[in-house]
């Protein structure tokens, strides 16, 4: 069987930049799929992709699929003959549905007896006979939003096809008859274009594996990647040359790559007046606008450059630059003026537009929620000593900017530009901070508060929405999540652990709840119901984290009611799962809660102390010993919250649960020696319960 290497490409009109990355890897994988599943060997399979085409290269891959055997189970021997040797009609029947002779059939033997079988070889199908259809498939079944014709034509695709090449090596795909396929409704050949501008001419692939180096030769960067690799070389020298880093986000960086065939990055400048400007709104308005990549000092100040990337070579780029400083220029005017206008009136003054505008229809207006937060953020204020006045202050100023017109034109800069203006108008650094670090942390893995009137507003604002959305019974069902209670309870819950703040959830929330006054019909269903759903979030934040998911069920069986607790219990846990002792202790406390969970007065049992006097086995009598002696150490640690040590101590009972178990029969037919030895197990049990229930660990 030869090895060939094979071409594909797919010119299209320019391709959505943001989703090019994201259509050549499911092109890529559904190929790799395919020829697997089709049974070819092949080396590798490379994916390309541009503005205007989607490539896949297949390396050294086979000529055609391996030849098969088809095989076809019939009736069992005993069935297929009478006791005179001739064939019933079960086997004549099987013979005339697999279009053979009888005595073509064959017999399978089994451990569980015989069978007729009919066995036919299939010859593998030559790659060319595929690969049309194969790609096709590949193509239909792309993640693309939304589909396109062109003109009169049915065929769609994510944008209008023009061309296609298909080659296996040298050739063109053709079929046996010499006939050529099409794939969405073009013609297969070995003619491609290179750049729009610098090389429209058609170009004749000489070979599928000289594919990229002709292109490259017609001024296209055909991989992704490599493109992606010099844009960022060419920012990073003309950062350098300015003194500069340059900001560049990884979406920003995927888009600009889906833009250009042939990247030339340029520098260009804009006034430094406009640095006076919230330097948010101009970054934002420069990448998520123009597509530029802003340059800041070393320490995160904006510069007055820019870096665009153009899609062509020019002879004179100084226009280029020229043309793109023209275009920002009113952009950042825009910034500009709107920042000056929201100067016109203090922060405060805005309360009358909040008034006005609707949280949620049943829970009030924005200002209405200004004022629960504020109360909440307070008395957080009083349990983590930070300064009441400030936290209230911030509390009630922070969403003041959602009623400014920098912030109706970059809604992203809710909270950053309210900081601004604090700022400006002599807020104390604690009031300004907290505005802004009110939404954090924003996603996954972002930074959390660091001033105290930061962390109380943004824990106070989430717990005010979680209780008013379960408040009126609109909780989050399935993919629904309106108002993002998901990842409002995930930053709860950040908060409270990393900052290393150990107040329950259950007062947090009761407090929130109380906050809504009659607003909220049934107070105990909506703090029970927020508190469930809280408690809920461990196990998606904790798997994120890699946690087993055994140790996070470990901790939940306890419900503890602070966060920072139940994280110290889970590090715990972990660390313990990791002590040679402890699959068999594990083993062991399930042992014991099975033990105790036929009996029925388990409380009673649980709280009724060991009588060292009916101890008579000499293993019962160590367990006993043991745990006299680790207790008055273990204890303290317990009550100190601290976890890991106490749980590695007890690691040390071990040796002498092995010996109670294999030496003590706890069921003993004397009531008073079987109730004695439950009491001793119910000991162990409850210090081990003091930390986690470690019997549903496994192993």
């Amino acid at each position: 069987m030869s090895k060939h290497t094979v071409l594909f490409e797919l010119g299209c009109e320019e391709l959505p930049p943001k989703s090019l990355k994201t259509l050549r890897d499911a092109m890529k994988k559904q190929v790799e799929n395919i020829l697997t599943k089709s049974g070819f060997e092949y080396d590798s399979v490379c994916s390309y992709a541009a503005p205007r085409r989607l490539a896949i290269l297949i390396n050294n891959v086979d000529d055609r699929q391996p030849d098969s055997v088809e095989e076809k189970k019939g009736p069992a021997i005993k069935s297929a003959f009478k006791a005179d040797g001739s064939p019933t009609h079960a086997a004549l029947g099987f013979a005339q549905s697999v279009g053979v002779d009888l005595s073509e059939l064959e017999t399978l033997k089994t451990e569980k007896g015989e069978w007729l079988v009919h066995r036919k070889s299939i010859a593998g199908i030559p790659l060319y006979a595929l690969l049309p259809s194969m790609l096709e498939n590949t193509l239909n079944n792309l993640p693309i939003a939304k589909r396109m014709r062109s003109a009169a034509s049915r065929i769609e695709f994510v944008r209008p096809a023009k061309w296609v090449v298909l080659m296996i090596d040298d050739q063109v795909v053709k079929f046996n008859q010499g006939d050529t396929p099409t794939i969405l409704g073009l013609q297969i050949g070995n003619i491609s274009y290179g750049h729009r501008f610098h090389a429209p001419q058609a170009i004749t692939i000489s070979h599928a594996s000289h594919y990229l180096e002709q292109l490259r030769a017609a001024y296209v960067l055909a991989d992704f990647d490599d493109r992606q690799a010099v844009i960022n070389q060419q920012v990073q020298h003309l950062a350098a040359e300015v003194d500069a880093v340059a900001l560049m986000p990884e979406a920003l960086l995927d888009e600009v790559t889906g833009l250009v065939e042939w990247p030339v990055a340029l520098r260009a400048t804009f006034e430094a007046r406009f640095l006076h400007v919230p330097q948010e709104a101009l970054i934002s308005t420069m990448q998520d606008n123009q597509k530029y990549f802003c340059l800041v000092d070393h320490a995160g100040k904006l510069q007055p450059y820019f870096i665009t990337v153009s899609n062509i070579e020019s002879k004179d780029p100084a226009q280029i630059i020229d043309g793109n400083e023209k275009v920002v220029r009113p952009r950042l005017t825009d910034a500009e003026f709107f920042f000056k206008q929201d100067q016109k009136q203090p922060l405060f003054a805005r309360q009358v537009k909040l008034q006005n505008m609707v949280f949620q229809a049943q829970l009030g207006t924005l200002w209405d929620k200004a004022e629960r937060v504020a109360n909440l953020a307070a008395f957080i204020a009083t349990q983590i000593g930070s300064d009441i006045e400030q936290t209230t202050r911030a509390a009630l100023l922070a969403k003041m900017d959602l009623a400014t017109e920098l912030v109706g034109e970059f809604p992203e800069l809710q909270g950053i530009a309210g900081s601004y203006y604090a700022k400006l108008e002599g807020e104390p650094h604690e009031v300004s901070e907290a505005i802004r670090e009110q939404y954090l942390p924003r996603f996954a893995g972002d930074v959390l508060p660091q001033t105290q009137a930061g962390f109380a507003v943004a824990l106070a604002d989430r717990l005010d929405t979680l209780a008013g959305i379960f408040g009126i019974n609109q909780a989050p069902t399935g993919s629904k999540d309106p108002f993002s209670l998901r990842r409002a309870a995930i930053g709860i819950l950040r908060l409270l652990i990393e900052k290393q703040i150990a107040l329950p959830l259950t007062a947090l929330v009761g407090m929130a709840v109380k906050g809504y006054g009659n607003k909220i019909k049934d107070g105990i269903k909506t703090l029970t119901d927020a508190s469930e759903f809280l408690q809920g979030r461990y196990r998606a934040m904790y798997e994120d984290q890699g946690v087993a998911v055994d140790t996070i069920l470990a901790v939940q069986a306890l419900s503890p009611d602070s966060p920072l607790d139940f994280d110290r219990r889970i590090r715990a846990v972990e660390h313990f799962r990791r002590l040679p002792e402890a699959a068999a202790l594990a083993a062991a406390n399930k042992r014991v809660a099975n033990i105790l969970a036929k009996e029925a007065d388990q409380a009673s049992i649980a709280a009724s102390t060991v009588d060292a006097g009916l101890l008579v086995e000499a293993a019962e009598r160590a367990l006993f010993a043991q745990l006299e002696a680790l207790e008055p150490v273990v204890q303290p640690l317990l009550a100190a919250r601290d976890y890991t040590p106490a749980l590695s101590k007890l690691a040390a009972l071990r040796e002498s649960v092995d010996q109670f178990f294999d030496q003590v029969m706890v069921n003993a037919d004397d009531a008073e020696l079987k109730l004695n030895r439950l009491r001793l197990l119910a000991r162990l049990r409850g210090l081990f319960m003091s930390v986690a229930d470690v019997s549903v660990l496994q192993g």
